[in-house]
């Protein structure tokens, strides 16, 4: 069945509703059908593209024999309507229809005999439409829709997609088709729901569908004394007089993206705002649920998002407190009525990425649900995460404050007198080669470069646009664009060995929390650009003989040079801003083993500790070389 309404006044929906035609006798009066229906009243079109990855929740809708009007809370464009009607054939669903304007902002019209700036048009579903092709082809979220259903009997259409925050665009104007985002049982009357609206107290018009055919008197009829419920997934037509109307219930959350919360791979945290509309204290309470299983054909969740609430700062070290929000965990916040301080507060919410174990990439994915002390509203949240990879060029610093020392002890007489051996030498009791403080930290610049299952530690890198256009991570400034260098940055570890190849040295171990790394760095004792032991141009440190013609042997004038570097990353502190940052900055314990070469097989051994710190400043894990 097709929609054939003209208007004739506006003081009862904007005029009398004609009698629905039958589907079959579209193709001959397609023209004047269309051409009345270009003028017909708005329903809100909020497009929202679809995320390859998505939390699940079933929406479940009431569709009565006839028109329905409902109102969708999810995002259900994963699947075309041919797949998600059209291919179940137990569903009686037989069109669908949504307003579709073009400059995407209006909701309402006030007359069918001048559509919004001339352009606006239904867009439609049908089963069955020889010759006519259907112009909807996807379910948006935040949108009402009218179906018509051919049973005889009331049917649950179960939708399965991705949870829409709310997102309403209303109009003092006219009158405006929305749903309300309810709870699923026990949900408000409409004399209750809008009480704390003091602003809208004055509705001038209210109707609901009551299913069958359209008609001037009962569909749709208004609310008779507003003790209707509040149904979600139902939509209503309502007007306001004079009120640019905000309230959609008691509290609103305030996000930073209209689509929900998405830590992807990198983020750590979050922030979003609670506003109290009423004029009493009002509790509004967080739940973390689990998502629905995901259709065949996305991406396979691994679990929920292990989140974080910040608490208080601890003014003793600066750092936040922090509270577990787990599946099936709760918090609650009391609101200061409308107007006062404490009617609108901040959550901090953070993803504890020290616990994201699985492999690089997987997904985890919940929903977050708001509830009122009233019981008014049930607002679902989209909340997801990725497991990071630690690939991408990371930059920090060691610090070392404990230095090994190389004191020996010598044998003292009776006299005070050092003792002396046969061969001339004093008689050594003991080395002291323990660790002790150092006056300031010394610090060293650690440049690490990670592919995803092999790290590099590096003496200098190169980060700019390559002349292809694209960002690199590089080891040469040669792949670099000249004309975009200004952007361009060079970062150099002066304590590595420099060489004119810019080797690398592989480093065992894994880049992860717990885990430690490790690099041999080796200076040859004839290196005269970086052994520090080597002046060219002084005769008693230049590794040459007195006549300047053959070079020494090592031990004589200079010596050779093995680092061991070794780096253990510890597990981050119990607090908000390291628990929520740990895919992105790793710290721990620095340790170096310096060993000496001298003559023949002869070594001495130093140990350098402290602590380093380093953040990863880009992703990008492929090292270019030329």
């Amino acid at each position: 069945m097709m929609l054939k309404y003209l208007f004739a006044s506006l003081s009862f929906l904007m005029g009398a509703l004609n009698y629905l035609s039958p589907s079959a006798r579209l193709l001959a009066t397609s023209k004047r059908r269309w051409a009345c229906l270009m003028g017909w009243i708005g329903l809100a079109l909020s497009v929202s593209c679809l995320s390859s990855q998505a939390q699940w929740m079933t929406q479940s809708i009431l569709v009565k024999p006839g028109w329905t009007a409902i109102y969708l809370h999810i995002d259900a464009s994963s699947q075309s309507l041919d797949q998600l009607v059209g291919g179940d054939l137990a569903n009686p669903i037989s069109e669908i229809w949504l307003w579709k304007f073009s400059s995407g902002l209006a909701q309402y019209i006030d007359s069918p005999l001048s559509p919004l700036n001339g352009t606006s048009q239904w867009i439609t579903w049908l089963r069955s439409s020889p010759g006519v092709p259907s112009t909807l082809l996807n379910l948006s979220p935040n949108a009402a829709y009218l179906i018509h259903s051919t049973a005889t009997n009331n049917y649950t259409w179960r939708i399965k997609g991705k949870p829409a925050p709310p997102s309403y665009i209303w109009d003092i104007s006219g009158l405006n088709l929305i749903g309300f985002a309810t709870p699923s049982t026990n949900p408000p009357k409409f004399m209750n729901y809008l009480a704390p609206a003091k602003s809208i107290n004055g509705i001038t018009e209210l109707y609901q569908y009551s299913g069958g055919n359209l008609d001037i008197y009962n569909n749709p009829g208004p609310v008779v004394q507003y003790n209707t419920s509040v149904t979600c997934g139902q939509a209503f037509w309502i007007r306001a007089a004079n009120v640019n109307n905000t309230y959609f219930g008691p509290f609103k959350v305030v996000l930073p993206n209209t689509t929900g919360i998405d830590f992807g791979d990198s983020a750590s945290q979050f922030s979003l705002s609670l506003h109290n509309a009423t004029v009493s204290n009002l509790t509004v309470t967080v739940k973390l649920l689990s998502s629905e299983t995901p259709p065949s054909n996305q991406t396979p969740i691994v679990g929920t998002p292990p989140l974080l609430v910040r608490g208080a700062l601890n003014t003793s070290n600066l750092t936040y407190a922090c509270n577990v929000l787990n599946s099936g965990g709760s918090q609650s916040w009391t609101l200061a009525p409308n107007g006062q301080s404490g009617s609108d507060i901040v959550v901090f919410l953070g993803i504890n990425r020290y616990v994201l174990t699985n492999n690089p990439g997987k997904l985890y994915a919940g929903i977050l649900q708001f509830t009122d002390s009233l019981g008014f509203s049930e607002v679902n949240v989209p909340v997801s995460a990725q497991s990071a990879s630690p690939a991408g060029l990371w930059v920090g610093n060691a610090n070392v404050t404990q230095v090994s020392s190389y004191l020996k002890s010598h044998q003292i007489d009776a006299n005070a007198n050092l003792v002396v051996n046969s061969n001339g030498s004093y008689v050594v009791t003991g080395i002291n080669t323990n660790q002790g403080a150092v006056a300031s930290p010394f610090p060293l610049r650690l440049i690490i470069h990670n592919r995803g299952n092999q790290s590099l530690l590096l003496q200098r890198v190169f980060y700019g646009v390559r002349q292809e256009t694209n960002v690199v991570v590089a080891t040469t400034e040669s792949v670099l664009d000249p004309a975009h260098l200004d952007t361009a940055r060079r970062i150099t570890a002066n304590h590595l060995p420099w060489s004119a190849t810019n080797a690398s040295w592989a480093m065992s171990g894994q880049l992860a929390l717990g885990g430690v790394l490790s690099a041999q760095v080796a200076t040859d004792y004839n290196d005269q650009a970086v052994n520090p032991f080597l002046h060219t141009y002084h005769p008693d440190h230049d590794n040459l003989d007195a006549r300047f013609e053959n070079e020494l042997a090592c031990g004589q004038e200079s010596y050779q040079i093995s680092r061991q570097i070794t780096l253990a990353i510890s597990a981050p502190g119990n607090d908000f801003t390291s628990l929520t940052t740990a895919s992105g900055t790793l710290s721990g314990n620095y340790h170096e083993t310096i060993t000496l070469g001298g003559l023949g097989a002869a070594t001495r051994t130093f140990n350098v500790s402290g602590v380093f710190a380093i953040t990863r400043i880009s992703p990008i894990a492929t090292l270019t070389t030329r």
